[in-house]
């Protein structure tokens, strides 16, 4: 990419962020169609620049280990606006309802439309019918493995509770220390990230620095009015803001990491560009929900369980049946082309017939007993070894 193109790039998602902070500094009020643009055109923009600097941020440490960390900061976005709806929900138990949507929104999409996106660019793209990941990326897949089950607990019980904290920010803190483990190699950067590599090593982790600041305000700014937003433009035109805070929002967010995988794929890394995704998706699955009953009990003035009506645990129930069809898949490090459609099938059917959610959970269920028969010599090898094992043989 030209520099400048790439200038026209980092210029554009600042002014993506610009409205949202003339908005929030003035206290300008408008119509909730109107903010809720405003305010996502905003988050979409500081997350472009918190991807390009997580990007570069590879260059300081180990490949592995800065993919996770990309993948950390790339959904930051999603973060903020989830534990909105969680700080909320200490005073109005509906804000819990958009918390447990949002989460599975953006769990589901990563997997149903991220993971194939990926496999069908690199196939129109280079005529490759699978992509085939790294060794060192089975680690992921036992984590997202181990996080899916504890996932069926929380389902199971109906509440985020103070354990789910413990298990999963310890799960989150084991997976970066695992790829933190790994080796480094030379990264493929493009446009913005790869114009900010080329600063000398002072000025470029200034920049780095400069790009999280600006975006984190931005987004801490944003993620409220956005979120409120939505809710007021449900109201307004009679949709279900249900649907609006678990599509809408997410898409918003994980935007800028798709486009960036894209890219990837474009120039040959299809193997990094999954990698990333299923990063984001070990990350969301951890770090994420293990938040969600810390931000609630805070604002609730003393620890206590986020309860979960009957909807909100189908909505998790099929969000980790996609999980675990997805990780015992991946057991065998390939994701072909017709693979990658059983993930999108369902995830549409799902998307456009809600109410077939459950429905939906079983098929997701069988496809993975199928494929755990099936791949049983591959599952095994990774039971056997844990992260620590296959860290070592990658």
């Amino acid at each position: 990419m030209r520099p400048w193109l790439s200038i026209a790039w980092l210029d554009s998602a600042i002014a993506l962020t610009i409205p949202a902070l003339i908005f929030r500094m003035t206290d300008v009020h408008a119509a909730a169609p109107i903010e809720a643009l405003v305010f996502g055109a905003g988050i979409l923009g500081a997350a472009f620049l918190l991807s390009w600097g997580a990007e570069v941020a590879q260059l300081e440490i180990s490949q592995a280990l800065a993919l996770a960390i990309l993948a950390l900061i790339a959904i930051l976005p999603e973060y903020a606006v989830d534990l909105y709806f969680a700080w909320r929900a200490a005073e109005d138990p509906i804000y819990g309802h958009y918390a447990a949507a949002n989460m599975t929104g953006a769990n589901r999409l990563l997997v149903g439309l991220g993971w194939p996106i990926v496999v069908w660019i690199f196939w129109a793209r280079w005529r490759k019918s699978e992509v085939r990941l790294a060794p060192s990326d089975q680690i992921a897949v036992w984590f997202l493995a181990m996080a899916t089950l504890y996932a069926f607990v929380i389902a199971a019980v109906g509440s985020f509770w103070w354990l789910d904290t413990v298990v999963l920010i310890a799960l989150f803190a084991w997976y970066l220390y695992r790829t933190g483990a790994l080796g480094s190699d030379e990264p493929d950067l493009v446009g913005p990230a790869l114009m900010l590599s080329r600063l000398p090593r002072s000025w470029r982790l200034c920049c780095n620095a400069g790009l999280f600041v600006f975006s984190g305000v931005v987004i801490f700014l944003a993620a409220e009015p956005f979120a409120e937003a939505l809710i007021d433009t449900g109201h307004e035109f009679g949709i279900d803001e249900f649907l609006l805070v678990q599509w809408v929002a997410p898409l918003a967010s994980e935007a800028p990491e798709f486009i960036i995988a894209a890219i990837w794929t474009v120039r040959g890394h299809a193997t990094m560009a999954l990698s990333a995704l299923i990063s984001s998706k070990v990350n969301q699955w951890t770090l994420l929900i293990g938040t969600i009953s810390i931000v609630y009990s805070i604002s609730a003035g003393r620890i206590q369980a986020l309860p979960l009506d009957v909807q909100q645990r189908h909505e998790i129930f099929l969000t980790a049946a996609q999980s675990l069809f997805a990780a015992v898949m991946l057991s065998d490090r390939r994701l072909t082309w017709w693979q990658a459609l059983l993930l999108f099938l369902p995830f549409t059917v799902q998307l456009i017939v809600p109410a077939l959610r459950m429905e939906v959970a079983v098929v997701y269920l069988a496809l993975t007993l199928f494929w755990g028969i099936h791949y049983r010599h591959y599952l095994a090898a990774i039971l056997r070894g844990g992260p620590k094992g296959l860290s070592g043989a990658a």
